[in-house]
This record gives structure tokens, sequence and C-alpha cells, in this order.
């Protein structure tokens, strides 16, 4: 048996994504800014899902820029909006637990004279709204909160945060990194004080490559790529037409069946939590009610004490079941999680932790499989500890 349980870091793309894109590129493949029928074809694709997109938010297809995925939304929102806004202050304040793709635009930022301040999480991945509020200056033009954690699956009451911060001072811009909470909740900005929002379209079973930046009716950013102008001056470049189509696609799928595939997504996950508090040593990390409720559904952190991630991941993939020790994007440069720190994981379990991630796919009978393995696999592997 195959069980991929790795879906924070992609997701399958849907059969009726493949298709769309496979008759854009092979059929309806003209440019979207020629003013021919082929051209006007393509743009009519672009219409169509940026439509889509809006009506899961319950927002004007006007506030949905596409992009080449998650990180160049993050980058946009923050690069793009300090540029913007840096006449009105150079403070932008964010969480201690941030993916690289917001850590690092502000480690750029920074670097060009501005002051980045952090909130902390406790414990349970949960930024404290009056700390977060005492943050918050007359200078401060932009918050940057990620909705769902990526490691642990920690979820932000963003409302709640968006209404602490613009109590003190009602002009900065609030910023929701969505990429592993699209999908997941229903998320409407502009009745929960979002102003940008980013997303990453193969997270939802769209493809690589594709993406989109919610950006509110009053808010200004500078693009940082310029040409033909596209995306009304946004996003210069010849639009990645198939992409955005199957986009388009996976956002209505995902919300067209969205409460039988949560409901279906916590089965798997209570399963999985259920068959692995069995094992000596195994520690939830955020999740301690045991409860596929508590956090994201489609995220379960788990620490084994004595096993290296590494370990287990090689003996879990020599049974065809696919996990991760944290970010897909962060492998590329492997260091000690931040985040897991930051949620308070005791040092001897930093370099001990999995996240399995699910997505509708999966099923209760690869669950209690993956259970079954960790059982034989994690005493086992205890005997090769690392002196």
């Amino acid at each position: 048996m195959e069980a991929y349980f790795d879906n924070a870091a992609t997701t399958k793309a849907a059969p009726e994504v493949v298709g769309i894109m496979m008759k854009v590129l092979s059929e309806d493949y003209g440019n979207p800014s020629s003013k021919h029928t082929k051209g006007m074809d393509a743009e009519g694709y672009i219409d169509n899902s940026r439509k889509m997109i809006a009506d899961t938010l319950k927002c004007d297809a006007k506030n949905i820029i596409f992009t080449s995925g998650g990180t160049e939304a993050n980058n946009h929102a923050l690069i793009g909006t300090a540029l913007a806004y840096e006449r009105a202050g150079k403070h932008i304040i964010t969480t201690a637990f941030e993916h690289a793709s917001v850590n690092e635009p502000l480690l750029f930022l920074e670097k060009r004279g501005y002051e980045i301040s952090f909130v902390e999480v406790d414990n349970n991945g949960h930024v404290n709204a009056d700390k977060l509020q005492k943050l918050v200056r007359d200078d401060t033009i932009l918050v940057s909160v990620m909705h769902v954690n990526n490691e642990v699956g920690a979820v932000q009451d963003i409302k709640k945060l968006a209404e602490a911060a613009k109590s003190v001072n009602s002009r900065l811009l609030f910023h929701v990194d969505a990429i592993q909470g699209y999908g997941k909740y229903r998320i409407y900005p502009k009745k929960q004080g979002i102003d940008l929002m980013s997303v990453s379209g193969h997270k939802i079973n769209g493809p690589k490559g594709s993406g989109f930046l919610y950006k509110g009716d009053k808010v200004k950013t500078f693009p940082y790529m310029y040409g033909g102008g596209q995306e009304k001056g946004m996003r210069s470049g010849t639009e990645n037409v198939p992409a955005i189509a199957g986009l388009g696609i996976a956002a209505k799928q995902t919300y067209e069946n969205f409460d039988d595939r949560r409901r279906h997504i916590l089965e798997v996950k209570q399963a999985l939590i259920d068959g692995i508090r069995e094992i000596d040593g195994a520690v939830f990390n955020i999740n301690r009610n045991l409860d596929a409720n508590v956090g994201a559904p489609h995220i379960l952190s788990v620490s084994f004490e004595g096993v290296r991630s590494q370990v287990l991941l090689n003996a879990l993939q020599d049974n065809k079941i696919y996990v991760s020790s944290g970010s897909a994007c962060s492998s590329n440069h492997p260091q000690i999680s931040g985040t897991l720190k930051a949620v308070g994981v005791g040092e001897k379990l930093l370099d001990c932790t999995i996240r399995f991630s699910m997505s509708f796919e999966n099923t209760v009978r690869q669950a209690e499989y993956v259970v079954n393995v960790l059982k034989e696999q994690v005493p086992v592997l205890r005997k090769f500890k690392r002196y």
C-alpha cells in the first residue's frame, strides 16, 4: 500500500484541473493580450477563474491578482506594501513562526531601514491579541500573521487579531498568509479585517506555479515586476493561462465539496491520533487533547522520542509512506525548526518531529497502515541512537 501524507507540501492535481490545463495548452493557447479570437478565449479563462475565486471569498473579482504561487504573493504583499506606505512609517509586525516566504522579505526590508517586531506565540501556537496590540505604534504600517501554521497546524483567530491591531492604529494594513488555511476554512476578507491575503494553488489540488494575492479595495502596493502592465499593472508578464484556469477549477471544487472533505479529513486525522497515542514516547505538538478538531484539520505534528526525523522518514519511505519533518520549502536550507522552538517543543524532541498532512484523498485504512508501520519501526529505530 502507498500512503501519501505530505499534502501540506503539495497535493495531487485534480483530474478536472489537469483536463482544463491540457485543453488550454493544446487548443486555447492564445496570448490573452492578443485582440483576436484566440487571445480573447485565453482572456476568458482568466476572467472566469478570477470570478470563481472571488466567489469563494465573497469579494469582487478585481480584488484578485494572479501570481506564480504563495511565495510571490507574500513578497508582493510585504515588499510592495512597505514601499507604497513608507512615508507613513517603516514599522512592521509579524509572528515568531512565519514561513520563510514571509521572513525573508521582511529581512530584506529590515536591511533597508524598516523595523520588524515579532509577537510571540504560546505553546498552542496562538498569538495573544493583547500582546500584538501592545506592539502596534503610530508608525506601524503592516501586520502579517499566518492563518494556519504549516508545520504544526496552529490556527489563528484572524478577525480578533485584526480588530486588536486596528483598534490602536486604524490606518495599518493586515496581511494574512493563508496558504495552508485557504480551502480548509471559509475565509471572508472583508468581514475578517484582512487587507491582503496570499494563497497557493498546489495546496488545494491545483497546479504548481499558480496562486493569487487578495488585495482590498483601498490598498496600495508597488509592483516589483514591470513590463506590459498585465494584472492591472500589478504583475507584468504574459499570464500563465493554463495554471490560472486550473487554479480556478481547484478553488471552485474545494469549496463546493467543503463540508464533506473537511469531515473526511478529520476522520483520517483522528485515526492517526488514536493509533499513534499507543506508541511509547510519542508526543503530540499543540494537540495535547488528542482531538482531531484541535488545530488545522489536515496537519498533525508528532515527536517520537529517541528517533531522529530523517531516520524515521527513510524507514517510512521504504514502506511507501511519505511524510515530512517540516516545511518542504525550508528543507532546501535544513536547520532546526524555529516553529517547533516557538511552541515550546523540548530540545531533545526538536530533531525527532514528523508532520503528517492529510487530504480528502487519504483514507482511514491508509492511516491504520501508517500506524502499524510506526508501531513496528519506532521501537527498532530507537536502538540506533546518535552519540
